[in-house]
């Protein structure tokens, strides 16, 4: 039982998801694994995603709904990512203006879909979907890691 949440890690419920995780983690895990070092963002990775599935399957004890997907550690490094690098740019597609591309500094895009992820987690039933508590969970893990861990220290 205390390898479950491990294992969920690496299993996706579509190809959609899998991808869309493999997108964040290249756009923001690079320069979030560089600043930590491979062996450091490793475990960080993956014990930010143990503690956002185990949150979630906490407040949803009583579900029966299989729950699988690293959300929650791709979070942690969205939540890294913002303490770590609060300047850095990121080029988005929006599908409502044609896919123009536009650089936005990250922190706008991140607290944006932090805040996107909040309103969801709030209206979310129980049911089968997205496990937006994992994702608030995991950011917020992964913000409070990077601040506890590197504070004091130059940010980029």
């Amino acid at each position: 039982a205390l390898l479950t949440p491990f294992t969920a890690l690496f299993v996706h419920g579509s190809w959609l998801h899998l991808l869309g995780n493999l997108l964040f983690l290249y756009v923001f895990g690079a320069m979030a694994e560089e600043r930590m070092g491979r062996a450091h963002f490793a475990l960080f990775y993956v014990g930010c995603g143990y503690l956002a599935l185990v949150c979630y399957a906490a407040v949803h004890a009583d579900s029966e709904q299989t729950l699988v997907g690293a959300s929650g550690a791709i979070s942690a490094v969205l939540g890294a990512f913002l303490y770590l690098f609060p300047r850095a740019r990121v080029t988005s597609l929006f599908p409502f203006l044609f896919f123009l591309p536009l650089r936005f500094p990250a922190w706008i895009v991140l607290v944006f879909w932090f805040g996107l992820q909040w309103a969801a987690a709030q209206a979310a039933d129980a049911g089968p979907g997205v496990a937006y508590l994992a994702h608030v969970a995991g950011f917020a893990a992964g913000f409070l890691y990077a601040w506890g861990r590197y504070r004091g220290r130059s940010r980029v």
